[in-house]
């Protein structure tokens, strides 16, 4: 809840206090007034009957996954870079010492 819709709520309040509601009422009315929203909400959602549960610890799982494997695609990626930068590197290093002749096929035979 918003600080100004929490400021209305509370001038409501009031305001039917001083017009001679309890504010026990008053309270049980918002209380009742959340909640019948919050079930409209999640009717419109499709998330009011009693398989929602499970299906959002599924759609939980299912991000969850989705998190794990995306993340090892990268760390696979970075991996798979560091050995072409370092296979570049040793190219680069047996040239600059004059050992190119190794890195010609057969040159080991």
């Amino acid at each position: 809840m918003s600080v100004a819709t929490g400021r209305v709520l509370a001038q409501l309040l009031a305001q039917g206090c001083d017009e001679g509601a309890e504010i026990a009422t008053l309270r049980a009315i918002v209380e009742e007034a959340g909640e019948l929203g919050a079930m409209r909400a999640l009717k419109r959602l499709g998330l009011a009957d009693d398989g929602a549960a499970g299906d959002v610890a599924e759609l939980r799982e299912l991000l969850r996954a989705w998190r794990d494997a995306k993340r090892s695609a990268w760390r696979a990626l970075a991996a798979w870079v560091a050995r072409v930068v370092l296979a570049l590197l040793l190219a680069g290093l047996a040239v600059r010492l004059g050992l190119d002749g190794l890195l010609k096929p057969g040159a080991l035979k």
